[in-house]
């Protein structure tokens, strides 16, 4: 992958604290991974306004019946990466 090096300006302290939680993977790897999250993020949004613009805004019981959705796969999600999810020879 090509890169490129440029200059930006960064609050001293909230550069010492992601110095500190950058250590292994580097500096330039977490403010890269920082861009791509802020950039996905901004097109998710987007995306929202377009189709509220489209289909109209999300009722109260759409939203609560995605965060429970997104509840349930972020515990499904936990239960998998500590190993009591499936059986090791069982599909994901």
């Amino acid at each position: 992958m090509a890169t490129k090096k440029v200059t930006v300006t960064i609050p001293e302290d909230l550069l010492d604290e992601i110095r500190a939680d950058a250590a292994e993977r580097g500096l330039s790897a977490y403010v890269a991974e920082a861009l791509r999250f802020k950039r996905d993020r901004d097109r998710l949004l987007e995306l929202v306004d377009w189709l509220q613009e489209e289909h109209g805004p999300v009722t109260e019981d759409e939203r609560t019946a995605a965060l429970t959705e997104l509840d349930e796969l972020d515990a499904e999600h936990e239960r998998r990466r500590t190993g009591g999810g499936h059986d090791a020879g069982e599909a994901a």
